[in-house]
């Protein structure tokens, strides 16, 4: 979630408290399975003064709502992470892709499933560390799994049943797995005559899926900030805001 470059830069702002160095250090370790020791390696290599004798374990138990401890380690809450994002946003990239990814974080807790809140979240990481192709394909996938738990939640019968209608072989789905048995254009296309998405959604998630499969294979492709900066908030708008 933070390079050692940019923890440098955090650490030493006025104001900031030791718990949030704290914090801070776990996110330098990926936000997640981050155990004290390593925590405070941070914070000396970031040459945070007298972190060799603080009490990293006690400073992190004290604030149980944005961080918890699992056997593997120290790992931030979804409160943690935007803590976190409120902390250091100045002082991480301000490209457009990362303020995109910030504004995600708000859309987290509304999220009803687990593994759509990993993609998002993974994505939104990607995105704040200037990985485009990682942000594009993980912030789709997101979407596209979204997508799929609403058709079985809401429209599966009228979804088998157009898709049946498209290829005379296709076996009635009944989990969002079953779906996947889909290309995902062809999938857009349903879910629109289902009345998932409308027309013009569907155009622009069709571009959305374009640039997917361009950052999703080796190629030449090269892609900007502004470019994932809208392709994420594209998927935002039109699913993740929607179907949250």
């Amino acid at each position: 979630m933070l390079t050692l470059e940019q923890l440098k830069v955090v650490v030493h702002q006025k104001g900031l408290t030791k718990t949030d160095t704290c914090l801070l250090c776990v996110a330098a370790g990926g936000g997640a399975r981050v155990q004290t020791v390593a925590a405070k390696k941070y914070a000396i290599d970031a040459g945070v003064k007298g972190a060799k004798k603080w009490n990293f374990g006690a400073f992190l138990s004290a604030v149980d709502d944005k961080v918890f401890r699992t056997p593997d380690g120290w790992e931030l809450t979804e409160v943690g992470k935007s803590h976190i994002a409120s902390v250091a946003g100045e002082n991480l990239s301000v490209s457009p892709a990362a303020k995109e990814a910030q504004d995600l974080r708000a859309i987290l807790p509304k999220l009803k499933h687990q593994d759509v809140k990993d993609f998002l979240s993974e994505a939104i990481v990607c995105a704040e560390q200037s990985l485009p192709r990682a942000a594009i394909v993980l912030s789709w996938v997101g979407a596209i799994a979204i997508m799929q738990r609403e058709v079985v939640d809401k429209h599966l019968t009228a979804f088998n049943a157009e898709t049946l209608k498209r290829d005379p072989k296709w076996k009635a789905a009944k989990t969002t797995d079953d779906l996947g048995r889909l290309k995902e254009s062809t999938f857009l296309e349903v879910a629109q005559t289902v009345g998932l998405i409308g027309k013009n959604v569907k155009q622009e998630l069709d571009a959305c899926l374009k640039l997917r499969n361009g950052c999703g294979h080796p190629n030449s492709l090269k892609v900007g900030s502004n470019k994932v900066a809208a392709h994420i908030e594209t998927l935002a708008l039109n699913v993740y805001v929607v179907f949250s």
